[in-house]
This record gives structure tokens, sequence and C-alpha cells, in this order.
């Protein structure tokens, strides 16, 4: 008798999933439709993205190249190709690269082209203080050693990123004038900075003894 009942439930479910299937089959179709064209799409953006994030860095290795032989309007034109219409990661670095370029010839300006990328809020916060602190060193490269100060102690925070690499240089800055007490409490936070990298600690600990080997004299 089970079986009888068994059967006549199974004819029940074949006969719903058959009523089931005429009345949204086209929509079932459609839907498996567009997810294989989803896929398919989104594999071929896949593709492209590859494609060009190849592209640009050969563009961008092929400028670094320009850049070493010393072919500057060449170099220039390839960073320029590829902060225009690079992969977000490439147009970054591309434009560092530039900034570094006109540096090299025109500190003042190196700095002003550092100044636009750490003013720029759509670049991570990393490349951001990345700029602040070449802009700095730019500055100091042009003589302009206050601004260049200024610039580094926004740096030089407990929290900052490139703390250690501000504070050494403001150490050799205070003792470039000579003022060894300033050039012994930015170097004594690296050496009591359990984060400071090992080459960053050496310099500040190489620094110190300089000051050491002075503090006599400046008191």
């Amino acid at each position: 008798m089970s079986d009888i009942f068994q059967e006549v439930d199974e004819e029940v479910r074949r006969d719903k999933a058959l009523e089931f299937w005429t009345k949204y089959q086209n929509h079932i179709l459609v839907a498996g439709l567009l997810i294989v064209l989803a896929t398919g799409g989104y594999r071929f953006y896949e593709y492209r993205s590859l494609q060009a994030s190849e592209a640009a860095g050969a563009t961008f290795q092929h400028a670094l190249e320009l850049m070493r032989d010393g072919k500057t309007a060449d170099a220039r034109a390839a960073l320029e190709k590829v902060a225009g219409d690079a992969p977000g990661g490439y147009q970054a670095l591309a434009r560092f690269a530039e900034a570094a370029l006109t540096a090299k010839s025109d500190p003042k300006a190196g700095a002003a082209a550092y100044d636009a990328l750490a003013a720029d809020a759509t670049l991570d916060p990393l490349f951001r203080d990345a700029a602040r602190l070449r802009a700095a060193l730019a500055r100091l490269g042009a003589g302009d050693v206050e601004a260049a100060k200024s610039q580094l102690e926004t740096l030089a925070t407990p929290t900052g990123v490139f703390r250690n690499t501000a504070r050494l240089t403001l150490g050799a800055i205070a003792i470039e004038a000579k003022d060894f007490t300033t050039a012994g409490k930015w170097l004594d936070l690296i050496a009591a900075d359990p984060e400071a990298p090992s080459s960053e600690r050496r310099s500040a600990e190489s620094l110190l003894g300089v000051v050491a080997a002075n503090a006599p004299a400046a008191k």
C-alpha cells in the first residue's frame, strides 16, 4: 500500500515540476544566459585589465631606462603617457617619477610637483606621505631649509610611516647647524623606537656619536 502512495507522490511532484518549468522556463533561461554573459564579460574585463597593466609596466620600465640614460625628454614623454592612461597604480608611480625628473634639474619645481601629489585625495595616504617626504628633501636641495624642516616635522610624529627618515634628516640638519641639543633630541627618538629599521637605527647611532663628541662645544 505504501508503494502506491509513494508512486502517487512522485507523480504529483513530477506534475508540479513540469508545471513550474512550463510557467517559468523563459525566466530561467534568461537568468542563465545573463549569468553566462556576466561571467564572460568579467573574464574579458580581467583579460583587458591584465593587458593594460602589462603594457603600462613595460612603458614605465622603458621610461626608467631612458631616465638612467639621460634621455630626459623621451623619458618625460613616456611617463606622461603612463600617467595619462595607465591603471591607477602605474599612474601614481609615473607621476612620482616625473616629479623626481623635475626635481633633478629644478628642485623648487620638483617640490611643487611633490606637493601636488601630497594634496591629491585620490592617492593612498602612504603615497601622499611619501610625496611630502620627497617634497621636503627637494626643498633641502633647493636650500630652503626652514620650509623643509617644517614639512619634515609633520612627518616625524609618533604614528608617521616615515617618521624615522624624517627624524634622521632633522637630526642631520641640526648637526649641520651645530644645534647638537636639537639633533640629539631627534636622534634619540629613533634609538628609542622599537619599530625603527635597523639601517636608520645604525645611522642615528652614528650621528649620536657626532653629537656626543661636539656636545661640550655646545655648552
